[in-house]
């Protein structure tokens, strides 16, 4: 059944008959418009990948007035439920009142002795935000992202990367009426659109923020001027017993987006996973290249941690922004029901804090989403495009009570 909206709206059907369910999905998804639909995305959960190219081809032609993209993946969200590993297919659909959408095929090119992205359009000055879709295979997204502000200088780029169920070479990507077997694709919205975004990493800081003060490559030395594997080792010896395993299990650290900041909190690091540790060296090893002169936090992950940091960024979203109308929900594949023993979690987050609207998405291999200002490709994290209307938000009381 769709979530009916006047300019957003999403379709979720589940059957072994992928083209009937795409068809049946993108149709929900229209019939709940107000207007003739501006984008139109959908997400497409099947086992063979010849199946999910002919499900991605109908939802295309279901729609031929309208920018259409999609991808296949190991779970779709929409109709304020998660679906894994089920052949599935969500569907999203949105009026943009005169709002610009240019679709978008990315190639990668080898020159000489470097690679080159080719396919992106033009910086516009009235650009909000570009939807992106990848196959993690064979497009290098991390690198494309993590340098995406030297041609596309402060836009924000949302999404996810594309999976399926059978891993490399399974994935589709869908845009323009064509299907991809690798690469990337997207779309570009540009005028007068009220779009934002939230990116919850799911993560909860202990001990204290400190400076790195010895680092080589992504080898952490030195912390305050200490052994960085000593200080970790001060921090968790004063944890209780459950943050102690949660340690074991799974220990991140987060990076300060802003030096500037008197107090960095949950919210203010990027969060990049531990590696090991080098105990000839007393280092430990962190998933990203850290410079002299940044601070940063070590932070666990653990279920309620993912929740109450998804609840609390939406909730001040909606304080901030006021009503909203639509959304995107890219959510991480190890979130889900491997993390909080449901499908379901990120897709109700949404509907208790922003309400009935219309919104759709999928488990993604990796997720797309600005923090500090700054696009990165993220694990274990729900990256959301919001859509708003700038009218007035239900009170804090409400969303209180949504939350418990």
């Amino acid at each position: 059944m769709a979530v009916l909206t006047s300019r957003f709206a999403d379709g979720l059907a589940v059957g072994s008959d992928l083209e009937a369910a795409a068809e049946q999905a993108v149709r929900q998804a229209l019939s709940g418009l107000s207007g003739p639909p501006d984008l139109v995305c959908f997400f497409i959960c099947g086992e063979d990948p010849e199946e999910v190219s002919r499900a991605g081809l109908r939802a295309m032609r279901m729609a031929p007035g309208a920018q259409v993209i999609g991808c296949s993946a190991t779970g779709v969200i929409g109709d304020s439920q998660g679906v894994e590993h089920t052949s599935a297919v969500s569907a999203w659909a949105a009026s943009l009142d005169g709002a610009r959408v240019t679709t978008f095929v990315l190639e990668t090119l080898r020159m000489e002795d470097r690679f080159v992205i080719i396919g992106l359009p033009d910086r516009d000055p009235d650009d909000r935000v570009a939807i992106l879709l990848a196959d993690p295979y064979s497009f290098p997204t991390d690198a494309f992202v993590e340098h995406s502000s030297d041609v596309l200088g402060d836009l924000p780029l949302v999404g996810g990367l594309a999976n399926g169920m059978r891993g490399q070479g399974s994935v589709r990507l869908f845009a323009g009426g064509e299907m991809y077997a690798e690469g990337a694709i997207g779309v570009m919205l540009s005028g007068p659109l009220n779009v934002s975004t939230v990116v919850s990493q799911g993560c909860r800081p202990i001990g204290p923020t400190m400076v790195v003060t010895r680092s080589e490559d992504n080898l952490l030395l030195e912390l305050a001027g200490q052994p960085a594997l000593a200080r970790l080792e001060d921090i968790v010896s004063g944890l209780d017993e459950d943050d102690r395993e949660l340690v074991a299990s799974g220990l991140q650290i987060g990076i300060a987006m802003d030096e500037y900041a008197e107090i960095h909190e949950r919210g203010d690091f990027l969060i990049r996973g531990i590696l090991g540790i080098d105990p000839e060296r007393e280092a430990v090893a962190v998933g990203d290249v850290l410079d002299i002169g940044q601070s940063v936090r070590f932070q666990v992950r653990d279920a309620a941690a993912a929740d109450e940091d998804l609840y609390e960024l939406l909730d001040a979203h909606v304080e901030e922004r006021g009503r909203i109308d639509g959304a995107l929900l890219f959510s991480c594949n190890g979130r889900g029901s491997a993390m909080f023993g449901s499908p379901d979690h990120d897709a109700l987050a949404l509907r208790d804090t922003l309400g009935p609207i219309g919104m759709a998405g999928f488990f993604a291999a990796g997720e797309v989403g600005p923090v500090g200002g700054h696009n990165h490709v993220h694990g274990f994290s729900a990256s959301i495009l919001v859509f708003s209307s700038g009218q007035n938000s239900p009170s804090g009381g409400e969303r209180a009570a949504r939350h418990a």
